[in-house]
């Protein structure tokens, strides 16, 4: 018997519902479901609710009921103890979840059953460094990960940051602009996206450097090898850090993040290859000619 994990869009209707028809579709034939405790405790399934810092732990599975956003929040939760995901989507076209409901429990029958494939991507690590030798203040921690990208941005309107990136330990510039994104190729068509960067297929292994309204002439995104790495560091006044979407710190003058791609990735279930290029026609509505 396996142990699923369900995340659940919490202002959605009908990801209740799916949720509810999941966890006893699962739960008749002797599988374990789980869900972190705010999504149980919205969703009306109390019972089978944990602290989220526990939901991969044991977890052979863990299905998101939502759009991109809910998959970005499970991925947080479960990547880095490799758990697949699998997607469903309700609402808008998602680059995610890209399953669609009315299948969703043939898709576990499927998955259950050993009939998938997995779809790799990969994620990005991120260590924060305070400054001060010793540190003024001490790290935030381990390595973070993030799927999209990670933002080192202005905290409120009005004021640029200006940040001193190196790419492997060597100078590149100083930017002063309305934020500094580094995304994974998956992230290529999100944030860094709408700021002017390309979009990159998601089975590359890159780093995209993309500046927010720069304010220097050399305002070009940068794709850098995966294997190579970036430090970004707070030259002026403090700037938030925000990956996938959540603001995790505050960044002084001194303190900087060097990312890195993440040891591990993010898993997708699939049942065939992903028509990416499809996807990406469809959502900005591209004609064949």
């Amino acid at each position: 018997m396996a142990t699923v994990g369900l995340v659940v869009h919490e202002l959605r209707p009908e990801a209740a519902g799916l949720a509810q028809e999941a966890a006893r579709w699962l739960l008749d034939r002797g599988h374990t479901v789980r869900l972190p405790k705010p999504d149980a405790d919205t969703v009306g399934l109390a019972e089978l609710g944990c602290p989220p810092e526990e939901l991969a732990e044991g977890l052979d599975l863990a299905v998101t009921l939502g759009g991109d956003g809910t998959v970005l929040r499970a991925v947080s939760l479960v990547s880095r103890a490799g758990i697949p995901l699998l997607g469903v989507n309700l609402g808008r076209l998602g680059y995610l979840a890209d399953h669609e409901p009315e299948g969703l429990t043939d898709a576990l029958a499927r998955v259950l059953a050993g009939d998938y494939l997995i779809e790799d991507r990969m994620m990005l690590s991120v260590l924060v460094e305070r400054a001060g030798d010793p540190p003024a203040l001490a790290k935030l921690g381990d390595d973070l990960w993030a799927l999209n990208e990670a933002v080192v941005e202005r905290p409120q309107p009005g004021h640029t940051v200006r940040v001193a990136v190196q790419v492997e330990g060597r100078p590149w510039t100083t930017y002063s602009a309305d934020g500094l994104i580094v995304a994974t190729p998956t992230g290529s068509t999100a944030y860094a996206f709408s700021a002017g960067g390309p979009i990159v297929s998601p089975t590359v292994r890159a780093l995209l450097m993309t500046p927010v309204s720069a304010h220097i002439s050399f305002d070009r995104s940068l794709v850098i090898d995966a294997a190579d790495s970036l430090r970004v560091e707070v030259t002026d006044r403090p700037a938030a850090l925000v990956l996938d979407g959540r603001r995790v710190t505050t960044l002084e003058r001194g303190d900087a993040i060097v990312c890195t791609e993440a040891p591990g990735s993010a898993r997708f279930v699939t049942f065939g290859s992903r028509d990416f290029y499809g996807m990406l026609k469809a959502k900005f509505g591209v004609a064949d000619r």
